[in-house]
């Protein structure tokens, strides 16, 4: 079962299919049972795939969604690259396109309208797995070309915020006057001049007065001290997510979005509709960056674009550039260091007039990753300096937004570690890098420790971890197999109170490389052992970047 039905005369072998085959070192068996278990992990239960399944599909035939989708998603962590449907030579799924695509309108309306749909689907569906297998992750022009459509400006439209200006990280802009005093947002499902509307001031709170309003409409009522404990919701939601990783609260996030979408879709002042945008757009990345966590990428992708919509409609430049770097780390997660430079260059020049020197030190950041993962050691080094230089300019008086506080001390260090851990790998894992990352490295393993045996609830701890995992890597290009399993033990014992894919993964490719490279040392044998024993999957050696 699972395949289209193909008539022998039509049937040829599929050549892309059997050479990512070959390439993969996979036997039929291998592939097959993978299939099977991500199957079952996506609730796909009726899925059941055998070595004369896999041969049938090698000799041409097509199988149905979702199996077309795990072998993409399969090969893609396989390889390290994103490998499409179409790049397996199978057909892909006819799709909406209010279900796919990152080209989207920019438009308010439609904005509120698209992430409403996406986040019931993901509720509905997503725990069975098919809203995600019915995307596909978007590379190169495909996605650089619409993101690009970030900076234009969009249209006032009445009642509407127009998106267009460049945004103060986490502050209101000022509601335009009206006649009656009170600038009412009408979004779908509501009309601004219908008699509905307030005629009267708008009280104190910022919710228009006046007896006039259907009865439904809630969100006419909606105070800003509602709005505050929104976002509060939304800072308790990010600090759970560093904290447990994105597997334990994905859902819950999910949900929120949703439920805030619906209030969008009522009347509102201005001042209380963008904030309302804004919490969207944080909680849209936010779901976005847990859907990453736990390996659901191209559900992943796609909330990071809506986020940048909902970004743009509450005119927050400098969120829409944090959105767009989240992108980039995907894109370097997933082989395309190219695309994800594309995008924070992008997010640096949106940003350029509003952003505090923290935002810009993280974007300076994220570009040497970019250059890094490109082999290109002058131009990381450069980016490097200036998100160091910029990082000294970071003042206590500088307001900066929730979302952008993780980037402390510790993430800086963190992240020049990490680029020239990456020059390291992308230069023949060249000693010189690999010395150079180390003391970024130390420091950045020493800082987390601390935040994390210090701050209630453990901190960044998916940060903590990722940064001893970090540090291993270092210690095995230096040829210190000892130091390496000790650091992914470490890394392990913090990973045992995380929910996250991307932590796993990373866990089982050191393990795997110290395996490969000092099989013989003693130490990492016992690692070997432990993780065998204790981390459930460990057989499906995935590529995290």
């Amino acid at each position: 079962m699972g395949a289209l039905p193909v008539s022998e005369g039509d049937k040829l072998p599929n050549g892309q299919l059997g050479s990512w085959f070959q390439r993969s070192g996979w036997s039929k068996g291998e592939l097959a049972r993978q299939v099977n278990r991500r199957a079952r992990q996506l609730g796909a239960h009726h899925i059941s795939t055998d070595t004369s399944r896999v041969r049938r599909w090698l000799d041409g035939e097509q199988p149905r969604e979702p199996i077309p989708r795990i072998l993409s998603e399969l090969f893609s962590e396989r390889f390290g690259c994103v490998v499409g449907v179409e790049d397996l030579g199978l057909r892909p799924e006819r799709k909406s396109p209010a279900a796919s695509g990152v080209d989207l309108p920019w438009a308010g309306p439609q904005t509120v309208s698209m992430i409403n749909e996406f986040s019931r689907g993901d509720l509905m569906l997503g725990r069975r797995g098919f809203l995600g297998n019915s995307l596909s992750v978007s590379a190169g022009p495909a996605l650089i070309e619409p993101m690009q459509r970030w900076l234009v400006p969009s249209p006032a439209t009445p009642g509407g915020t127009g998106g267009s200006g460049p945004g103060d990280e986490g502050r209101d802009a000022a509601p335009d006057a009206s006649p009656g005093g009170a600038h009412v947002l009408a979004m779908p499902g509501t009309a601004a001049g219908d008699g509905s509307s307030a005629s009267g001031a708008a009280d104190e709170s910022g919710a228009p007065s006046g007896s006039g309003g259907a009865a439904h409409r809630r969100a006419a009522k909606l105070s800003l001290p509602e709005v505050e404990l929104l976002e509060q919701t939304t800072v308790m939601f990010r600090q759970w997510d560093a904290q447990c990783g994105g597997g334990l609260r994905r859902k819950a996030v999910v949900g929120q979005l949703h439920e805030v979408t619906d209030l969008l879709q009522e009347q509102h002042t201005e001042a209380v509709g963008r904030r309302l945008f804004r919490v969207t757009a944080e909680l849209a990345e936010l779901a976005g960056w847990m859907s990453f966590d736990v390996g659901l990428q191209p559900t992943a992708q796609k909330y990071f674009v809506l986020a940048l919509h909902a970004a743009k409609e509450a005119g927050d430049r400098p969120f829409g550039s944090y959105v767009l770097s989240k992108m980039g780390r995907q894109m370097i997660h997933l082989g395309r260091p190219e695309d994800a430079l594309e995008l924070v260059h992008l997010a640096q020049y949106g940003s350029r007039e509003g952003a505090t020197a923290r935002t810009q030190a993280m974007l300076s950041a994220m570009e040497a990753r970019a250059y890094a993962n490109m082999g290109q050691p002058g131009k990381c080094r450069r980016a490097v300096r200036m998100a160091e230089e910029t990082f000294e300019d970071v003042g206590a008086g500088d307001r900066d937004p929730d979302w952008i506080r993780f980037f402390s001390e510790a993430e800086l260090n963190a992240e020049i570690a990490h680029s020239y851990r990456d020059l390291a790998y992308s230069s023949g894992r060249s000693p010189t890098y690999a010395s150079m990352a180390r003391p970024a490295m130390e420091r950045a393993v020493e800082l987390f420790g601390l935040e994390s045996a210090e701050t209630d609830g453990g901190g960044h701890r998916r940060s903590y971890a990722l940064n001893l995992l970090g540090m291993a890597s270092v210690h095995l290009l230096q040829k210190e197999p000892e130091h390496g399993a000790f650091r992914t033990g470490e890394a392990f014992d913090v990973a045992k109170r995380l929910r996250s894919e991307r932590v796993n993964n990373r866990l089982r490719r050191t393990a795997a490389w110290a395996a490969r490279d000092f099989g013989e040392v003693a130490e990492v044998v016992q690692l070997g052992e432990r993780l065998a024993a204790e981390l459930p999957g460990d057989e499906d050696v995935a590529v995290a970047g």
